[in-house]
């Protein structure tokens, strides 16, 4: 389900430093220049019941150009209430589009049964969009916007491909619910949770005030409960019966996911329409915008689908901010993202001819210089894949132990051994939030001694790491089950640790497809202390420079919680997710050196 990276360079032209050739590419920020302007006074119409096929009627507010039409029209799938983004509505409605904003099947408003993944979503999308297309005020032209879930809508309606859908403007978009949430690389996140527990009524439930149903108080005993089949009722869940289905439903082939599944070449090849990708690099949904940007290239079913953009900001979840997680990346950060927008509709909705399709396909914000880049393509060509080798003198746990990171091969075996307790889990650092807030710092995980530490010399030189990262880890584990995680930091010269990137993965989905992709169906068994290699891609990745007097780091745990649920380590029951509560206590041994050559893949980035 995953896109594979590029063949690695050969070693031979891997330096550390940044010296060589430039990668092809100019310094310049998605600018929308000119698009329609706000001539139009805005009227509004609330709670259109719009019937689908199956005899559901979904709830639909319409938001009009007060003038002559007809007019293209933009919509919005939401199951967070279609009052919540009417200010938007009102936006784009006043440069000359028609506005609908839906209530998703069984949320608010709407009729039928709310389920985050029921395969009518998908065909619901399809009705809404031909519905609108065949309206008296409509030009036939539709779009979408909306960021999350309403991204999720938006790729799942274009995989049926509607006739009157133009274009599509997904937001921080998740990718297939096995490659992020609600597991990512079969581990189900936290915050997933929460999501289930404040989504699982027709209206917001809520256990205690704050995001997602509550973030304080009780949130770290909730998720400690066992079994996870019955979480949903610890964590106050309202008619969620959905949740046991995700948990039953560990591998991609049960039932319950038939139909949502969208990123594969045949669904990719049936979608007709240009896609307008944004993210942003603390993006908690990154993955699905880089991997619907390649499938498309790839796979599109028309000429202009083959041409979609990609867009990566500094930004979280929420996108286009220039203060991120406490850090200022300065006043290229923030973009004017919906006049970009609507320079995108204005071409594919009205025809205009603004030169929105000879646009860079690839905008990347570099952290550090603080400085926007375009590309031809994602990974950025010119990219050097370079390979840091895991060392140690077998002491590497915690940032006080003995753990480096070096370019060449180290010359001696050796091993590094920590001990993971489901009942003491390595803490993450994010906090109550729902959400990456930002480059957090992570260096008090990184005490304890249940974290593996490895880390370069301090640079002299800056050194810039833009695109996708990999880590090829030699393990063992005394468990029959058990998660390897791996973490990117960026240790300033005062010892600051700035998380950037992580990668994790369930042992028992080591072993990837024929393809050398992820496979979600695909269950090893776990022989206890037996080494077994895993090719793990950083499902969220960075564009930063390790600027001189820093150092890369890299971290290795078996939890990082409570952003990812705790792995019993027992192996039964879909590892652990369903009806056990056995907790199994595992020592944990990373292997390095030539006959076990662990490692993280870098991609270097050499500019003038």
């Amino acid at each position: 389900m995953s896109v594979p990276v590029p063949t690695m360079l050969p070693k031979s032209l891997l330096p550390l430093v940044l010296a060589a050739a430039p990668v092809l590419a100019s310094a310049q920020a998605p600018d929308p220049g000119s698009y329609s302007p706000a001539i139009h006074d805005v009227i509004e119409e609330r709670g259109h019941l719009v019937p689908m096929r199956d005899g559901v009627r979904l709830s639909a507010d319409i938001y009009f150009p007060d003038g002559d039409g007809p007019f293209p029209a933009i919509l919005t799938i939401t199951p967070y209430d279609n009052t919540g983004p009417r200010d938007r509505a009102r936006w784009f409605a006043r440069r000359g589009y028609a506005v609908v904003l839906a209530d998703s099947r069984g949320r608010y408003d709407s009729g039928g049964e709310w389920d985050p993944f029921i395969v009518e979503h998908k065909t619901d999308g399809y009705d809404l969009v031909e519905w609108i297309g065949a309206q008296p005020w409509s030009n036939g032209n539709v779009g979408m916007i909306g960021g999350s879930y309403l991204g999720w809508t938006q790729w799942w309606t274009a995989s049926q491909a509607p006739p009157s859908l133009k274009a599509i403007a997904p937001e921080v978009a998740p990718p297939d619910p096995f490659h992020n949430i609600p597991y990512q690389q079969g581990i189900m996140l936290g915050p997933f949770v929460d999501w289930a527990a404040w989504m699982s009524g027709r209206t917001g439930q809520l256990k205690e005030e704050g995001p997602y149903g509550g973030f304080t108080n009780s949130r770290w005993e909730d998720l400690l409960h066992t079994p996870y089949l019955t979480l949903d009722e610890a964590r106050g869940m309202k008619d969620g019966g959905w949740w046991k289905s995700w948990i039953n439903g560990y591998v991609a082939s049960d039932p319950y996911w038939d139909g949502m599944e969208y990123q594969s070449p045949d669904s990719w090849s049936r979608m007709t329409v240009p896609a307008l990708n944004m993210t942003g690099w603390f993006d908690a949904d990154f993955p699905g915008s880089p991997i619907n940007y390649l499938g498309m290239k790839a796979h599109g079913a028309t000429p202009e689908a083959r041409r979609p953009r990609l867009i990566i900001g500094p930004w979280f979840h929420g996108l286009n901010d220039r203060v991120v997680g406490g850090i200022d990346y300065g006043p290229e950060a923030r973009i004017d993202l919906d006049g970009y927008i609507t320079r995108w509709y204005d071409h594919f909705l009205k025809g205009i001819d603004n030169g929105v399709e000879n646009d860079p396909p690839v905008y990347v914000f570099v952290m550090g210089p603080n400085r926007w880049y375009t590309a031809d393509d994602w990974p950025l060509p010119g990219t050097e894949w370079t390979d840091l080798y895991l060392t140690s003198g077998g002491s590497a746990n915690s940032s006080r132990g003995d753990g480096m990171l070096e370019r060449d091969m180290p010359a001696a075996d050796g091993t590094d051994t920590y001990v993971y307790d489901p009942n003491d889990p390595t803490p993450s650092p994010y906090g109550d939030h729902g959400h990456i807030p930002g480059a957090v710092e992570a260096g008090e995980p990184a005490l304890r001694d249940d974290v593996l530490v490895y880390q370069t010399p301090v640079f002299r030189e800056a050194m810039e790491v833009t695109g996708p990262i990999e880590a090829v880890l030699y393990a063992s584990t005394s468990a029959r089950d058990t998660d390897w995680m791996v973490r990117l930091v960026d240790v300033g010269p005062d010892g600051t640790a700035m998380l950037l990137a992580e990668a994790v993965m369930r042992a028992r989905h080591r072993d990837p497809d024929n393809e050398g992709r992820f496979n979600p169906d695909r269950l090893s068994e776990i022989a206890p202390g037996q080494v077994h290699r895993y090719h793990m891609e950083f499902w969220r990745v960075t564009g930063n420079v390790f600027g001189p007097g820093h150092r890369i780091r890299v971290e290795i745990s078996s939890s990082y919680y409570p952003f990812y649920l705790r792995n019993l380590n027992s192996g039964r029951d879909n590892a652990g997710l369903a009806t056990s509560d056995e907790a199994v206590v595992a020592t944990q041994t990373i292997h390095h050196g030539p006959a076990h050559p662990s490692k993280v893949v870098l991609p270097v980035i050499r500019r003038r």
